[in-house]
């Protein structure tokens, strides 16, 4: 394109400019999460006879804008990584290196939410899940068969682990053979098909779907697209799935439903890359940028944190329902990253060798304190 820079110096700028943007994604979809999981202080089938009242709306259209797109496009962030690493031929060390990355602070955080969350439901009366028999530890710690109680974000780790497990035979896959792989992942998806092997097989589907990007250089070609047309699929369809949650009409069976999320998901994906793309560059990425490596510690703490923290806050602004809720739900991301980044960077002073292995080795001696 005209005004452009090209020759190595385009390459150089168009890989930093790739990272940033995988960067903020990252920020974005994280803090997205916390939408999803947002405290609410009603229970599922509270929550059920407020469906449709204005506040329950603005809870769907958040989690629908920024939680909709988080799982699906750090999976394929992560297949697109693997795919470009050399690392990743090496089976016995590549999957070393993943254990400890994300199996090991997925236990170690889980263990935490045990021992925090459990214990608060114990000694000061919280409603929180009570360790009742070993098996229900096991399932809490390990994510053997089900996704735990209390940290009910943990699947994506343990399923993305097992993507990394296979990742050494993906990235040796011709692309045709890729392809099949993530039809039939997305397919056991809308059949409900996985469990208790991979408890979410749309990880998989999303996650080869990245080594495909890599290999095609879709990743480059989208910063290429205008902006409304990556963003206008995710704009129509995201109404439509949100009429769909929140109304009382259910014109489509289960399958055709898990379909409809699954397309959501690929559109919000694109979505949000593309706006990654258009942040990257900005100064507005610039803070973004600056809390990213506290992003992985962000995600593992944030539901410990709403667990203790939502009901303590919830006794002055109220349950979902009251006059102050709103205001506190759109604060709840960012009051949590907060206090989740003041806790990393104490564990950073004073016990460096804890925040290392909590954040999966992304925080340690040499973190930049900015945040």
């Amino acid at each position: 394109m005209m005004g452009e820079p090209w020759g190595p110096d385009a390459t150089e700028a168009q890989a930093r400019r790739r990272s940033d943007a995988i960067r903020i994604a990252r920020v974005v979809c994280i803090t997205g999460v916390v939408y999803v999981h947002a405290w609410t202080g009603l229970s599922g089938h509270e929550l059920e006879q407020l469906r449709g009242t204005p506040q329950e709306v603005l809870r769907w259209i958040l989690m629908e804008i920024f939680g909709r797109s988080a799982v699906p496009l750090l999976g394929l962030i992560s297949g697109w990584l693997v795919a470009g690493s050399r690392r990743t031929r090496d089976w016995g060390a590549h999957i070393g290196r993943k254990a400890r990355t994300i199996l090991l602070p997925m236990v170690l955080w889980n263990a935490l939410a045990v021992v925090l969350v459990s214990g608060a439901a114990w000694l000061l009366d919280l409603k929180a899940p009570i360790p009742q028999s070993a098996g229900w530890l096991a399932e809490e710690l390990f994510i053997v068969t089900r996704p735990p109680d209390i940290n009910v974000q943990m699947p994506f780790l343990r399923d993305l682990f097992l993507c990394m497990v296979i990742a050494p035979l993906l990235v040796r896959l011709p692309l045709a053979a890729l392809g099949m792989v993530a039809l039939a992942a997305g397919t056991c998806h809308v059949l409900g098909i996985g469990p208790p092997v991979i408890l979410r097989a749309s990880i998989l589907m999303f996650f080869t779907l990245g080594i495909i990007a890599r290999r095609t250089d879709l990743a480059d070609r989208i910063a290429r697209w205008p902006l409304p047309a990556a963003v206008l699929p995710f704009a129509i369809l995201a109404p439509l799935h949100l009429y769909l949650s929140v109304g009382d009409v259910r014109p489509f069976d289960s399958a055709l439903t898990a379909g409809l999320d699954l397309v959501l998901r690929i559109a919000a994906s694109l979505a949000v890359w593309r706006i990654a793309l258009a942040l990257a560059p900005r100064p507005l990425a610039r803070p973004l940028l600056r809390v990213e490596p506290y992003m992985f510690f962000y995600f593992c703490a944030h539901l410990i944190v709403v667990w203790l923290g939502g009901p303590a806050i919830g006794q002055w602004t109220g349950k979902l329902g009251s006059p102050l809720y709103p205001a506190y739900l759109l604060a709840q991301p960012f009051l949590v990253m907060a206090t989740v980044i003041l806790a990393a960077r104490l564990l950073l002073r004073f016990a460096p060798g804890t925040a290392h292995v909590l954040s999966g080795g992304r925080l340690g001696r040499g973190t930049r304190s900015s945040a």
